[in-house]
């Protein structure tokens, strides 16, 4: 079947690769604002992604169906934003954060089940943890991008009230997730300060149960021992 073969070949690649995962995400994100500006610059940007993310989850999903859900979720993702762009319409440019947001949702959920299985925390383990870390910052990107096309001025650009595009978004979520806060795009409504504080209660957890599960692997000396 050419859709358990496909899924094979991926998983063979990104198979106990998380450190790769983390480096390419690490690129990617690093890279991503160097690109083109044009519509077919940033649409090879995120083919990239979408195939990095299938990619992700064919390796630690290790089902058919976690293979074919990502695919029908990254498809839409990059005919939609094919779409915004071509026709430049906002809407279409939303309909893809929508199904972005989802695609990563499920990525970040297949990601964190392998982390924290009950099993020994291995270094492939620790590198995918830090991927998922990164993946909770993209994901966070597309909620306020969406936030923003629901309730227009939601956010202050370098002083000024402007649409938010998702570059400037994923920035803003790598800020608010590390918790650094560098105040040149600030969330001026209810609704978009209620997301980052989410956000920031998400990214603090997260450090908080990977190191409980870091310190339940190994169990505790007891004096008078040997």
């Amino acid at each position: 079947m050419a859709i358990r073969s496909a899924r094979d070949a991926l998983s063979r690649i990104f198979f106990q690769r998380c450190f790769w995962l983390f480096a390419l995400l690490m690129t990617l994100i690093a890279v991503a604002p160097f690109a083109p500006t044009s519509p077919q610059g940033r649409i090879v940007i995120n083919a990239i992604n979408a195939f990095l993310v299938v990619a992700t989850v064919a390796a630690v999903g290790r089902s058919l169906f976690s293979f074919v859900l990502v695919v029908l979720l990254a498809v839409p993702t990059l005919a939609f934003q094919w779409l915004g762009f071509a026709d430049h319409e906002r809407d279409y440019l939303a309909y893809s954060w929508m199904t972005g947001a989802a695609l990563y949702v499920v990525t970040v959920v297949y990601l964190l089940r392998y982390v924290f299985r009950p099993e020994v925390m291995t270094a492939d383990k620790l590198f995918g943890a830090a991927a998922g870390y990164l993946m909770l910052g993209v994901m966070w990107g597309y909620f306020y991008v969406l936030v923003d096309y629901a309730f227009p001025s939601s956010f202050s650009v370098g002083g000024q009230v402007t649409p938010l595009d998702y570059l400037d978004a994923l920035y803003f979520s790598m800020t608010v997730i590390t918790s650094t806060g560098f105040g040149d795009i600030v969330p001026v409504t209810r609704q978009a300060r209620a997301i980052c504080m989410v956000e920031q209660l998400t990214g603090a957890l997260f450090i908080a149960i990977l190191i409980a599960r870091l310190a339940g692997v190994y169990p505790p000396n007891r004096r008078g021992r040997d």
